[in-house]
């Protein structure tokens, strides 16, 4: 049975995108490429310099010129991010990153910057690809397309228990406000708010574990 080359998962701010995508990845040997690793490593890239957040043009200059490299660590299955030649993969959620990376994905601006390199490497085929837009935006010709859902509570309650066993300092109340920030800037954005795909199957992930969504995910592959 002939597998979709492309294969797009998107969904809300901690919703299990990237989990389930490597699962998905790793069983049909395919490239995980997560899409918000790219605004968040932008993200940290304009805080870094302590750029103005009002500043769009100045912001567009530093990411433009920014070096993201993304590679795909054979011995631990992640994908390593690196900025300028530095490594920052564990740096990435870091609470002023969570904090900021809707503000800054919401830039039209850098969305052309880093949709553009992200459809790039979509295009080069059998991929499975996490984010906001990738059914509606980075690539709407995917001929599987996912959007997983779940509670702000919920979502909030993962990435505090993943910040935990990552030895992040946090606070769930402070995950859970940023959380429902972020969801009420990319569902009311100008530029590719965050929306299900006309054609995009929805997943409720509330009461199921990590594998049983990508069980249910493979199954759809196989059908």
């Amino acid at each position: 049975m002939k597998k979709p080359l492309q294969i797009a998962i998107d969904g809300p701010a901690a919703s299990g995108k990237s989990t389930v995508g490597k699962k998905i990845a790793e069983n049909l040997n395919y490239l995980f490429f997560d899409t918000g690793l790219m605004y968040r490593v932008a993200t940290y890239a304009v805080l870094e310099q302590q750029c103005p957040l009002d500043d769009e043009g100045k912001l567009a200059d530093i990411i433009s010129l920014a070096d993201i490299q993304l590679q795909n660590n054979s011995q631990t299955g992640e994908t390593d991010v690196l900025l300028d030649g530095k490594a920052i993969t564990d740096l990435l959620h870091l609470p002023q990153v969570d904090a900021n990376v809707s503000l800054i994905a919401a830039i039209p601006a850098v969305r052309k910057l880093l949709t553009a390199q992200q459809r790039k490497i979509a295009l080069q085929g059998k991929i499975v690809i996490a984010g906001r837009d990738i059914g509606t935006v980075v690539l709407p010709e995917a001929p599987l397309k996912i959007f997983l859902l779940a509670s702000a509570e919920k979502r909030a309650e993962r990435r505090y228990l993943e910040n935990l066993r990552n030895g992040i300092p946090s606070d769930y109340d402070e995950i859970l406000y940023n959380i429902k920030q972020r969801d009420q800037i990319d569902s009311n954005r100008n530029v590719a708010p965050l929306k299900p795909a006309e054609d995009a199957i929805l997943i409720d992930t509330d009461s199921l574990t990590q594998n049983q969504v990508a069980d249910k995910i493979m199954s759809l592959i196989d059908q």
